[in-house]
């Protein structure tokens, strides 16, 4: 009997948007395995942070990839660079000698089974996964396996983002990779409903059909595992999403803020860079900007915009480094006001100097919203009880450590812990 784990990312899916009518498939699974109803997510709440926890089942702080873009310095000073980019990885190399700090689930199962990814959204997303191509990785921006070797031809996942290339992948991933390649772990992770999300209102008829595009898939995933355990394989199922979204309120251009309160000599000056993140943000400070700490935290605390200043030792409750170039994090101001769908949660955005695009009226995270940081996680089979939900905390950073343990494999080095697989389950209380 094969022992293998088979993992469902349903990008920006909030746990309070799972429901019969819109998602029947995980809300049956909800009922019917076991469900972790105070999962939650990292920060920055963003999908290629998101990517290399679940890979690391490290905090960012650990495995190094600090949000949706981050700060390098490439020689010139620091500038912020977009981690989505396909080279963003190559230029993280050149500038830190490396990549990701720690191991990742494909490192570590590369002679035990390997590990492969089927991946819809960003390429940054996809690549931090994988990034030095222990396993396989599938993507439409370029396909890899090991040693980083392309893809071509057939082999690569010559898709669109949305559902349609969801579905694609799906089928791909079903048949090419659970029944015939059969890795120790099979990781797909889905666009729905995160693509529509950032383009349409949270609950609009757009964003509940995406949802259920993505249930379809989970369902697609599901009857393919019941299929592999009938024949005798032992199949840990994971189906999560990394983070949830709120609805933007306003987007707040903090870079430009900074340069009119005299704390950063210009918008791209590299003594003060501000990465950022949607409903949150990193602060970068080359040594000579570190004195302003006191200002810059004075003047944030200040602004209508802002919910939260970390700094300093603070920086460690969000797992961030408390040392190098970060400076201060924040995330902003938050409130569960619902919208036009009554869909509840609102939060102002930090504007992206290197994006066009408008959220506003649309779905967004990357900080620390109750709705952001309310993703899903439900898990079944692996010796893990059934139609039990618990309100035990759990975290992006305890999937990894749980799949090694199914596989028989020490999860030595990680920030996270196995789940139990009896955990005790919610009360009326």
């Amino acid at each position: 009997m094969a022992r293998r784990a088979v993992l469902v990312v349903c990008d920006s899916l909030r746990r309070d948007l799972i429901t019969p009518d819109v998602a029947p498939v995980l809300a049956g699974l909800m009922a019917d395995a076991c469900s972790f109803r105070a999962f939650r997510g990292v920060f920055p709440s963003t999908t290629r942070t998101s990517s290399a926890s679940i890979a690391t089942g490290c905090l960012p702080g650990t495995h190094g990839l600090l949000g949706n873009t981050m700060a390098l310095d490439e020689g010139g000073g620091l500038v912020c660079r977009s981690v989505g980019d396909p080279d963003f990885r190559d230029r993280m190399r050149r500038a830190t000698g490396g990549t990701l700090r720690v191991p990742t689930l494909a490192q570590r199962l590369a002679d035990r089974g390997g590990a492969v990814i089927l991946s819809n959204v960003s390429p940054g997303a996809a690549y931090f996964h994988d990034p030095d191509g222990w396993g396989w990785v599938y993507h439409r921006a370029g396909s890899y396996g090991p040693g980083l070797v392309p893809e071509t031809g057939e082999r690569h996942l010559a898709i669109r983002i949305g559902a349609e290339g969801d579905r694609t992948m799906t089928r791909r991933f079903c048949g090419e990779v659970l029944r015939e390649r059969r890795p120790a772990v099979a990781t797909l992770w889905l666009s729905e409903p995160d693509h529509t999300g950032h383009g349409e209102p949270l609950g609009s008829p757009a964003h509940r059909a995406a949802i259920r595009a993505a249930d379809d898939r989970v369902g697609e995933v599901l009857a393919t595992v019941a299929d592999l355990e009938r024949e005798g394989d032992d199949v840990l199922f994971v189906a999560c999403s990394d983070h949830g979204m709120e609805t933007t309120r306003r987007t707040v251009d903090a870079t430009g803020r900074l340069v009119a309160a005299g704390l950063k000599a210009a918008p791209d000056s590299s003594e003060l860079v501000l990465a950022p993140n949607g409903t949150g943000a990193v602060l970068y400070a080359a040594p000579e900007a570190r004195e302003r700490r006191d200002a810059i935290r004075r003047f944030l605390e200040g602004e209508d915009w802002v919910g939260r200043v970390f700094d300093g030792p603070e920086l460690a409750s969000l797992g961030l480094p408390v040392d190098g170039a970060v400076l201060m994090a924040l995330t902003t101001r938050a409130d569960r006001s619902p919208n036009a769908h009554g869909v509840p949660g609102h939060a102002d955005i930090v504007a992206d100097p290197e994006s066009s695009k408008s959220y506003d009226g649309f779905g967004q995270h990357g900080g620390l919203g109750i709705h952001e940081q309310s993703p899903f996680l439900v898990v079944r089979g692996g010796g893990f009880a059934a139609a039990r939900a618990t309100a035990i905390p759990a975290s992006l950073i305890d999937i990894a450590p749980t799949v090694l343990r199914h596989l028989g494999l020490a999860a030595d080095g990680m920030d996270g812990r196995p789940l139990p697989m009896e955990p005790p389950p919610m009360t009326s209380a």
